[in-house]
């Protein structure tokens, strides 16, 4: 760890020998939260468009050569890892996963597969596609928790309790397979000890990386209804920073910190405005840190890190 926190980049030239780039890839899915299994009104956070950056309706591979023309102007890097984003990846036919993530890893210049779910979405057979693909090239599966306050997991309609994501952690983890969990900083109700917990609850499963993500709240969700209301207070940029600066004292310097802050479509981005501007949250976080002197992991060496 050279800076402030250990980094996905910086994992990631570790692992990879030199820079490496996400492309994001849609396979047209949705979830058992949208479907009727579980639920039709999704995830109270999330809107249909929510997953605005992947691309649907054209095979795997015309989807990376396509994401590489766009990004070429943002990156120089050679070598990509295919991410499929878009709501509930496994959440389809294994024939269709297997299809789409052969041709994904099967190109030499795909270096690994990163494919976000739910952690109750993970059937065996999907599991040891994933084992399989992992012998040939590094496999990273992000999970949704967002928090581990069961009451506010009710109320966000999660549509999962704890103990299966605490399974679905140890499936992976006996198959080799890297674990990134994504964590929501914001929800209505959640003290900071509750996002402190939910971290230590993330960290204690053995998650292998963690993505700290802002709420945004987006128009058209029911969040937003909510907002309206005045049910739901946005934090403010100090409020984040702070909470951001207490949770990387709290995360071990093994787990890779993939993500402090996130992007919103701005088209549907209600509240905080101020996330628009991501160099500015960035820098401020960044700034903080060193301010204060905290490195991750330091509040488990020194009791004296966050005072």
């Amino acid at each position: 760890m050279n800076g402030r926190f250990y980094s996905a980049s910086e994992y990631y030239k570790a692992v990879f020998g030199e820079k490496v780039y996400r492309l994001a890839l849609c396979l047209g899915i949705t979830c058992p939260n949208r479907d009727g299994t579980l639920d039709t009104r999704g995830c109270i956070f999330c809107s249909e468009g929510s997953s605005h950056f992947a691309e649907s309706g054209n095979g795997i591979k015309a989807q990376i050569e396509h994401a590489k023309q766009r990004v070429k102007g943002k990156t120089d890097a050679n070598k990509f890892i295919a991410y499929f984003q878009s709501y509930t990846t496994t959440y389809m036919p294994i024939k269709i996963l297997e299809k789409a993530f052969f041709d994904a890893v099967n190109l030499p210049e795909i270096v690994a597969l990163s494919v976000a779910t739910r952690p109750d979405c993970l059937p065996e057979e999907v599991l040891d596609l994933l084992s399989e693909i992992n012998e040939i090239k590094p496999v990273f599966v992000e999970l949704g928790l967002q928090t581990s306050n069961e009451k506010n997991a009710e109320y966000i309609r999660r549509c999962y309790k704890n103990d299966v994501y605490e399974r679905s952690v140890r499936e992976l983890k006996k198959r080799g397979i890297n674990i990134i969990t994504h964590i929501i900083i914001g929800l209505p109700n959640e003290t900071e000890q509750d996002i402190l917990n939910t971290v230590r609850f993330a960290v204690n499963c053995g998650t292998d990386g963690i993505k700290l993500q802002l709420l945004h709240i987006l128009k058209g969700t029911d969040l937003y209804e909510d907002y309206l209301k005045g049910n739901v207070q946005p934090l403010t940029l100090a409020e984040y920073t702070d909470l951001i600066c207490k949770c990387i004292a709290i995360i071990p310097e093994n787990v890779v910190i993939h993500r402090i802050t996130g992007d919103a479509p701005k088209t549907l981005l209600a509240e905080p405005k101020w996330s628009g501007d991501k160099k500015n949250v960035l820098n401020t976080i960044n700034r903080e840190l060193k301010e204060r002197n905290i490195t991750q992991g330091c509040a488990l060496k020194s009791s004296n890190c966050l005072k």
